[in-house]
Parts: structure tokens; sequence; C-alpha cells
């Protein structure tokens, strides 16, 4: 499954290692409350918790929230449809996702090496 195609409105992802749930909020426009929902509804999404079983979530969760947000939000797929398109997704589609999230972090490189 690729990135969906409403991600041209969301803002880029900086490249940090790790992001709070309000900086995920903020990137993905969902509050941190649908957050925690969809990390019971889908079991791809574990962010790392750390002290005080704060979250802590990485480039390719913020990529995954973008895409349960496509389905849910712009395809209409209800939480159980989207689960179960989520965990179908073949070793083809999957490849597609490692190729989007390549080029979208090459472009993000060579925006902040032309801020340089």
């Amino acid at each position: 499954m690729l990135e969906p195609s409403n991600n041209d409105e969301l803002p880029p992802i900086p490249p940090k290692r790790y992001f709070t749930i309000g900086e995920v909020g903020e990137l993905c426009t969902v509050k941190p409350h649908v957050l925690r929902y969809w990390e019971q509804e889908f079991p791809q999404l574990k962010p790392v918790k750390r002290r005080g079983n704060r979250r802590y979530y990485q480039r390719q969760d913020v990529i995954l929230i973008r895409q349960i947000k496509s389905l849910l939000y712009d395809q209409g797929f209800t939480i159980g449809g989207a689960r179960q398109r989520m965990s179908g997704v073949d070793e083809a589609q999957r490849t597609g996702i490692d190729n989007k999230v390549f080029k979208e972090m090459i472009k993000e490189l060579e925006e902040v090496i032309a801020q340089l």
C-alpha cells in the first residue's frame, strides 16, 4: 500500500528519530486520543514506550498513521475494514511502501541540503 495521496497536504516529516504523540498529531492532523485508540485497533502500530509510559513514534509509525487516516477518513473504510486492508498487504505492496519512503527521505534530505 502506497502512502496516501492526501499527504501532499500534510507537513513533511522532519528528519528526527523519535516523535512525541503531540508532534505526530500535528504531522498527521489527528488528535492524541485518536492515536492511542488506533494503537489498540491496529497491531502494526506499536510506538516505543519509555519513562512514565510516554510514547515515542518513529518515522515508519508516522507513515503508517497517515495510511490509516487515509483509509478511514478519505477512502471511507471502517476500523475493521482498514485493519483488514492493512494486514492484507502483500509483499509487492510493501516494497512499494519502502520505495516511497526512500523517495520521500531523499526529497527531504535534498531540501535540508538546499537550506544549508
